[in-house]
């Protein structure tokens, strides 16, 4: 037996027997309720919080049981609001076969696909002995955490709100801010075994149909078994999953998402999560903060300036002092070259060795902040930097210079206010260390060339990601790399591809109207 027939064999014999996704429920409701009550119980078969309880309607006196998911459903909704009027008969007097009880939302079904999603979804079905249909009752009521601050977005003047993990909840949030009737939505139902559903909000007077198409058509062609978070659904949609820059922007603030909604753009909740995407987005989106708003646009336009002298120090502080030191010495002036000798004299290691050590261990003792309770994870992180630092200069394995270029690139990727971004930043640094360590300084400018050649080659959703500087717009140029003041921004973006370009009229400058 040859090896490529043996390789083919084994794999075969190895390889579990993959079975196929079980069809889609199909089929109408029987008008027979000891059929339907067994059809059900084989659907939900091992699954001891199914609740069957069987009941007479008054005053009808025809037989009936209402279905519903224990943990899902509201226990208390369900005895006062639908088994109380059913069984004592307090309807509105009514003496026909369809019950009158005390909640909101009623609708009728006709199809087991329906019922089921509906039971998962906390509603109570209630079956009604000679009817094909069913009636479905609002009563949901899964366990709920309280609206609290965002855990990464912290505010200094803004909502202390959060999204959670309720849709509804995350909408209504989202319509407290935008009290209007052109706020549209779109509700798309992914999934085959964990049915998500995903709502689109968009201001229909603004917000561009074209892109609404092509992010609603993006949605529904998921083949999917479930869709758990937006970190899941963002990685379907986006328009370069090889890129490590994210083309959506994640917000946990309602107020933010809010602002980039008003500006055009389309805001994406899904039920289960934390956090909404927003797109389309643009590379200089990610280094704005809602609160650069709420303070003056001096200040707020200084912060914003040292973001993006941030990005540069922690993508390439590190690569330039390996070039400097490996290659091109010459441009270190000579005391400072002197000192740096000096520091490096009981290292054995080359420059990007000993880089690469203490970025990695930074990266560890950060990973390692983030996964550990929070009052350890700081203490972890202050603690293992200092120590680790100190005891690697003393034993001569790093130098002093190299201790302060890694603490600088920590510091710089910070100030980044978007997690996504600020990871890419990170990632970014290794291959730029990595060439700077083979060919110096050009090699620098050769990977600057190719990282601004990726950002101009990016979209997201058919927009340019490098908008407004490539293609030049000079029109948006008031609030990216600048923030003038509020009454300045008549406009809004064009990389929103918006269809009402005026976002408000001519303000005074002055309180006094003057």
């Amino acid at each position: 037996m040859s090896f490529l027939r043996w390789f083919k064999w084994t794999t075969h014999q190895s390889a579990p027997q993959l079975q196929q996704a079980p069809e889609k429920l199909s089929g109408a409701i029987n008008a027979s309720l000891a059929a339907n009550i067994a059809e059900i119980s084989t659907l939900f078969s091992q699954a001891p919080d199914l609740v069957i309880r069987h009941l007479v309607i008054q005053p009808t006196g025809r037989e009936a049981a209402l279905v519903y998911l224990n943990g899902l459903s509201d226990k208390n909704s369900v005895n006062n609001n639908v088994l109380r009027p059913l069984q004592d008969g307090t309807s509105n007097g009514s003496s026909s076969s369809a019950p009158s009880i005390t909640i909101g939302h009623i609708t009728k079904l006709n199809q087991w696909e329906d019922v089921e999603l509906s039971i998962f979804q906390g509603y109570s079905i209630l079956f009604i002995e000679g009817q094909p249909e069913v009636q479905t009752f609002d009563t949901q009521g899964w366990p709920q955490r309280a609206i609290e601050d965002p855990q990464i977005e912290s505010s200094l003047k803004g909502a202390h709100q959060g999204f959670v993990e309720t849709g509804t909840q995350n909408i209504a949030m989202i319509r407290r801010y935008i009290p209007n009737r052109e706020l549209k939505m779109r509700e798309i139902t992914v999934g085959r075994r964990g049915k998500t559903t995903v709502s689109i909000l968009y201001l229909r007077d603004v917000a561009h149909p074209d892109v609404l198409k092509e992010l609603e058509d993006r949605i529904r062609r998921l083949d999917v078994d479930a869709i758990l978070n937006t970190g899941e659904l963002e990685g379907f949609i986006e328009d370069n999953p090889y890129s490590p820059f994210p083309q959506f922007l994640s917000t946990e603030r309602p107020d933010a998402a809010a602002s980039q909604i008003l500006q055009g753009r389309f805001a994406v909740v899904v039920d289960r999560s934390p956090s909404v995407l927003i797109g389309p987005a643009t590379f200089t989106s990610f280094f704005q903060s809602l609160d650069d708003y709420s303070t003056r646009w001096l200040i707020a336009t200084f912060i914003r300036m040292l973001r993006f002298v941030g990005f540069i120090v922690a993508a390439f502080l590190p690569a330039l002092y390996i070039a400097a030191i490996s290659f091109n010495y010459e441009v270190i002036p000579i005391k400072l070259i002197l000192s740096i000798g000096e520091s490096r004299e009981r290292v054995p290691f080359p420059p990007i060795v000993e880089a690469l050590l203490m970025e990695i261990t930074l990266e560890m003792l950060r990973e390692a902040g983030i996964r550990l309770p929070t009052p350890i994870g700081q203490t972890v992180g202050i603690v293992g930097g200092i120590v680790i630092g100190q005891a690697a200069v003393q034993a001569g394995i790093v130098s002093n210079v190299m201790v302060i270029v890694v603490a600088a690139t920590a510091i710089a990727s910070f100030i980044i206010p978007n997690y996504d971004m600020a990871s890419a930043i990170r990632l970014i640094r290794f291959p730029m260390m990595i060439i700077a360590s083979m060919f110096g300084i050009v090699g620098i400018v050769i990977g600057l060339m190719t990282l601004i050649a990726h950002l101009i080659s990016l979209e997201s959703l058919g927009t340019p990601y490098g908008s407004p500087v490539a293609p030049m717009r000079f029109a948006d140029w008031k609030d990216t790399f600048i923030r003038l003041p509020i009454w300045k921004m008549n406009k809004r973006p064009v990389s929103a591809r918006p269809l009402q370009g005026k976002r408000q009229g001519p303000n005074h400058p002055k309180g006094d109207g003057k």
